[in-house]
């Protein structure tokens, strides 16, 4: 989403011949590719665990951190979960944030207050997703254990895991104007003219 709208508001004249129907399929054949990959480094090691504490996971859904947390695996599985959070969640992260830099750069130079608004509220709706979806894996894969960890980690995994893929839809939806107009008669119960 972040390169979509790289090349909607940065080349604007060339988007169909960036992102064509063969572009389109390499990125999300990679993306398939290295979902694969990423459940195989770690379901592989996952399965070779022995656990030494509780065999009850402290957590509303089995997750490779939650599995570390009542392993005997020590250092050996903790290593693969960093090494998996830097690739498959700092990457993208960072690339996400240079489309942004790029992009926030090209609107500063628009001339028009009207076009600068309208290519803001274009990139908002997914840089706010993508922030709280990135800011929470992150927190939980990346910050170390502290005393509040078993509070925090349940919390920040139902915000990307349930919340994040719950207002994804709803934050698009609501910027469609046929959508605004009908919560807006929803809410004000106003009948169609």
């Amino acid at each position: 989403m972040s390169y979509d709208r790289y090349v909607a508001i940065c080349d604007p004249l060339h988007y169909h011949t960036i992102l064509n129907r063969k572009h389109c399929v390499v990125f999300a054949s990679g993306t398939w590719i290295s979902g694969c990959l990423n459940s195989f480094v770690i379901t592989i090691p996952a399965s070779h665990m022995s656990f030494c504490h509780s065999r009850t996971i402290h957590q509303f859904f089995c997750d490779a951190k939650a599995l570390m947390n009542i392993s005997c695996a020590g250092e050996d599985f903790s290593i693969v979960i960093y090494m998996e959070a830097l690739v498959y969640g700092t990457f993208p992260v960072m690339f996400c944030l240079t489309s942004y830099v790029k992009i926030i750069r090209v609107i500063l130079q628009i001339k028009s207050k009207d076009g600068r608004k309208k290519a803001f509220s274009t990139c908002s709706s997914h840089l706010t997703v993508v922030i709280m979806f990135y800011m929470t894996t992150l927190s939980v894969y990346l910050v170390p254990p502290s005393d509040y960890s078993s509070v925090l980690e349940p919390v920040f995994s139902a915000l990307y895991s349930v919340v994040t893929p719950t207002i994804n839809p709803l934050i698009y939806s609501l910027r469609n104007k046929d959508m605004k107009s009908a919560l807006r008669r929803l809410l004000v119960g106003e009948t169609k003219s």
